[in-house]
């Protein structure tokens, strides 16, 4: 069973790759908001994917963060996520992010726990 307080963090070094300038959301050489919905979407999944049994996933659904500080390129991010309500399927977590500085982004991030076999039938009947 998902409790409120799980948790977990993913720290990275940032890269050219995760830039602003590289993902075509804007054109400074700086953490992109892409890469930090990325990172706190992911320490989300790695908060509760011990809890999930083998026929589950989850999927994000919403994200509402503020990007609030830039990161060049070299600096260390740490994100994290916690798991702060769960209401049946439906799971929102606190997430947070920082480099070495600051706090950089936060906000919410809500995720629903699917059939992992159920939802990828109905993606992939999209395309019939």
């Amino acid at each position: 069973m998902i409790e409120v307080g799980l948790n977990a963090k993913i720290e990275i070094v940032v890269e050219e790759k995760d830039t602003a300038a590289f993902y075509g959301s804007g054109l400074v050489n700086v953490l992109s908001t892409p890469r930090v919905v990325s990172l706190m979407e992911g320490a989300a999944v790695e908060a509760i994917k011990n809890e999930l049994t083998g026929d589950e996933t989850s999927v994000g659904t919403r994200i509402c963060i503020e990007h609030i500080a830039p990161t060049p390129v070299g600096m260390k991010v740490l994100a994290s996520a916690k798991l702060v309500k769960v209401d049946g399927r439906k799971l929102t977590f606190e997430v947070l992010a920082q480099d070495e500085k600051e706090i950089i982004a936060r906000g919410t991030h809500e995720r629903f726990i699917v059939n992992f076999n159920r939802f990828m039938e109905k993606a992939v009947s999209k395309k019939k």
